[in-house]
C-alpha cells in the first residue's frame, strides 16, 4: 500500500493531505481543505467536532474518487480540549474550545489545593490556563459524573471512524494529569478533579494500527479501504517528527501556526526548578522522546487582525505591507493574556502600545510589522533560555509550518538571534503524521530514516543573519518593555 492520508486539524483550518513514495521521494497532495474555528455562544467558546468528522468523510470520499482504493490514515489536531461520552459512547456535552474564558483565575484556586511545583514535579507541564486540568477542575459535576469515558479531540474522531477508544500519548501529556515517573494518569491529581482512572481510555503509542473504518461507515458512504494508525496525534508533535535530519549541528525549532512552538527534542525530561520558572513544558513525543518546548502566542495575532480588518489583504499582502513600514517602531509582549483572546485584538495592541509610550500602530502594515517585530524578539528570548536550561548552544534554527513562508518573519528572527535559520517544510505537519504511517507500514525503519526522506523531498530555504547595528539599544528596550508588562501582570 503506497497511499497515505494524513488529517492534520488546526484552530483554523483543516485539511486530509495523501502522501506517496514515487522515485525514492516523498510526494504530497492535498485532498481536502475545509475552515475551523469555535463559536462563542451564551459567553462560552465550543468546537462542532462532528462537523470535523463529516470534513474528514467528505476528504476520504474525494480520495476514492479521485483513484485511491486503499490507504492508510492518520489524525492529528490542537491539544487539551477533550470530549464526555455516557456509557453507550454518546457524546454528552458541546466541546469547550481552549480560548474559552471559564478557566479565568482558575489556576490561583488549584495552587490552594496543590502547589504549582508538585504539579509540576510529577508532570513537568508549564502552567497554562487553558490546560486541561484546569478546564475539568471547572467543569460541571454532574457532567463529569455521567462521563464513562473522557477523550482528547484527536481520539474521539478515531473513535468515530473504527469504534476503538485511546488516549494517545503525545497529546495526552498536555492535559497536566500523566505523571512523568509512572508513566501513566497521576491518582493524586485524578482526585482533585473527583475522576477515575477507568474513565480514560488505555494509554497508546504512535505507530499502533488500530483497525479499519467501522462497517457502518463503509456501507453508508462510498470510502476507501483504510487502515487507521495512530499516529502523533498533537499536531506539534507531528511537526516535530517532519522535521528533516540535522547533520552534526545542535538545533532548535518553532512550529509556527495559531501559536509559534520553540523547543528541542530531548532524550529525557527536565522539570526543574529553573524550568518550572521559565514555563517549559515537557510534553512527551514519539518514539521515547519528550517536547521541551515554550508556548509563544504565535500567528494567531496576525490572524485575528486579518479578520478583524475584514480579510481585505491575504497574509502575504500583509506581511509586504509589514516590510514597507518603519521597523522596531512598537512592539508588544506577545505572550501577555491580554492577547490570549481579546474581544478586537487590533484594539488590545494599540492600547498596549499607547499604555506603554509607544507610537500606536495604525495602518494593516504597522500592525503586522508590530507583530513579526515582537515575535522575532521573543523568539530570541526564549532561545536564549532554552540554551540556559539545557545547556547547550545552540548553531540552528528551523521553522516549520506555515510561518515558514513567511519570510519577512524569518529574515527578521534570523537577523535577531544572529544564527541560521532555515525554513520549512511548510508541511511539517502532514509529513510527521504520514512518517509514523510509513514507519508502521514498513516503507521506512526508522524516523530518523523518515526525516532524512524529508529532507531530501523537500526544500528548505536558508536565512542567514544580516548586521544589526541597533540591535543592543533594541534588546535594552525589549527587555525594559517585558520587565514592565511582568511586574503589572504580577501586581494585578
Amino acid at each position: 500500500m503506497n497511499n497515505h492520508i494524513a488529517v492534520d486539524i488546526g484552530a483554523s483550518s483543516g485539511r486530509l493531505v495523501l502522501g506517496t513514495i514515487v522515485d525514492g521521494s516523498l510526494t504530497l497532495e492535498e485532498i481536502h481543505r475545509f475552515s475551523n474555528g469555535f463559536t462563542e455562544r451564551d459567553d462560552s467558546c465550543f468546537w462542532d467536532v462532528d462537523y470535523l468528522l463529516e470534513q474528514i468523510i467528505t476528504g476520504l470520499q474525494k480520495a476514492k474518487a479521485g483513484g485511491v482504493t486503499k490507504c492508510t490514515l492518520g489524525i492529528d489536531t490542537w491539544a487539551v480540549d477533550y470530549v464526555l461520552l455516557d456509557a453507550e459512547g454518546n457524546r454528552i456535552q458541546e466541546v469547550y474550545a481552549y480560548r474559552d474564558r471559564r478557566t479565568d483565575g482558575v489556576m490561583e484556586e488549584v495552587a490552594k489545593l496543590i502547589s504549582p511545583e508538585a504539579v509540576y514535579a510529577k508532570t513537568g507541564i508549564q502552567q497554562l490556563t487553558f490546560n486541561t486540568l484546569y478546564q475539568l477542575y471547572v467543569h460541571d459535576r454532574e457532567e463529569l459524573a455521567k462521563a464513562d469515558q473522557i477523550l482528547l479531540v484527536p481520539d474521539y474522531l478515531y473513535y468515530r471512524l473504527c469504534g476503538r477508544k485511546i488516549n494517545e500519548v503525545t497529546n495526552a501529556s498536555t492535559t497536566q494529569l500523566l505523571n512523568l515517573a509512572s508513566r501513566d494518569f497521576d491518582p493524586e491529581l485524578l482526585a482533585l478533579l473527583q475522576l477515575e482512572r477507568a474513565q480514560f481510555a488505555g494509554l497508546t503509542e504512535p505507530g499502533e494500527d488500530l483497525g479499519s473504518i467501522s462497517d457502518s461507515l463503509m456501507q453508508q458512504y462510498d470510502l476507501p479501504e483504510c487502515r487507521l494508525i495512530c499516529v502523533a496525534t498533537h499536531d506539534t508533535a507531528s511537526a516535530v517528527l517532519g522535521i528533516p535530519a540535522q547533520s552534526g549541528r545542535s538545533s532548535a525549532y518553532i512550529s509556527s501556526g495559531t501559536w509559534s512552538l520553540l523547543g528541542a527534542q530531548l532524550a529525557q525530561p527536565l522539570n526543574n526548578r529553573s524550568a518550572r520558572e521559565a514555563n517549559y513544558t515537557n510534553e512527551w513525543g514519539a518514539y521515547g522522546t519528550y517536547r521541551f518546548l515554550k508556548n509563544i502566542m504565535g500567528l494567531w495575532l496576525i490572524q485575528e487582525v486579518r479578520r478583524l480588518d475584514g480579510s481585505r489583504y491575504s497574509f502575504a499582502e500583509l506581511a509586504e505591507q509589514a516590510a514597507a513600514a518603519e521597523g522596531f517602531r512598537s512592539l508588544i509582549a506577545c505572550n501577555d493574556p491580554c492577547f490570549l483572546n481579546p474581544d478586537n485584538m487590533i484594539e488590545e495592541i494599540r492600547l498596549f502600545c499607547a499604555e506603554s509610550s509607544q507610537p500606536v500602530p495604525q495602518s494593516p502594515g504597522e500592525l503586522a510589522r508590530c507583530i513579526f517585530d515582537s515575535l522575532a524578539l521573543s523568539y530570541r528570548s526564549y532561545l536564549e533560555e532554552l540554551e540556559a536550561l539545557t545547556g547547550t548552544a545552540i548553531e540552528v534554527l528551523q521553522i516549520v509550518g506555515g510561518g515558514a513562508n513567511n519570510e519577512l518573519l524569518c529574515q527578521l528572527t534570523a537577523d535577531v538571534i544572529g544564527k541560521e535559520v532555515l525554513a520549512g517544510p511548510t508541511e511539517a505537519t502532514a509529513l510527521g503524521n504520514i512518517a509514523v504511517q510509513l514507519i508502521q507500514s514498513g516503507k521506512v525503519a526508522d524516523i530518523h530514516e523518515a526525516r532524512t526522506l524529508i529532507g531530501q523531498s523537500f526544500e528548505i530555504k536558508s536565512y542567514l543573519p544580516r548586521p544589526m547595528p541597533q540591535l543592543g539599544e533594541l534588546l535594552v528596550r525589549w527587555e525594559e518593555l517585558n520587565a514592565a508588562e511582568t511586574a503589572t501582570s504580577e501586581g494585578a
